[in-house]
């Protein structure tokens, strides 16, 4: 387990996004990205997507509360035990969770090495 900030850790959280091409920015619209220590009733779980995937929106998918992507803090630095380790770790699951925004599934997201 490795022991990192509140603040540390959503710097983490911040360069991961910073790390997605502006042409795939652009496309991100409606979304919450959220931290919070871990799932409720699931504490293994690292990072979850809660929301209508981009590839199965209705033509007037609008006025609708945000999506969220909620990255599990706890739950990540309890999978780590460094910061590079961290660093690593909540690159892939921001990616992750992005991805099941664009409609990837878990077969899609291994595949891509975000599993």
């Amino acid at each position: 387990m490795i022991e990192v900030s509140d603040e540390r850790f959503e710097e983490l959280v911040d360069a991961a996004l910073a790390l997605i091409p502006d042409s795939i920015t652009r496309h991100i619209t409606n979304v919450a990205v959220l931290i919070e220590d871990f799932c409720e009733g699931s504490p293994y779980t690292l990072g979850l997507y809660t929301g209508v995937a981009l590839t199965e929106r209705e033509f007037d998918h609008s006025g609708f509360l945000p999506d969220t992507i909620t990255i599990y803090r706890g739950a990540l630095k309890q999978v780590c035990f460094s910061e590079e380790e961290l660093v690593e770790q909540v690159r892939i699951t921001v990616l992750h969770e992005i991805g099941h925004y664009f409609g990837l599934d878990e077969d899609d997201l291994d595949r891509l090495g975000y599993a």
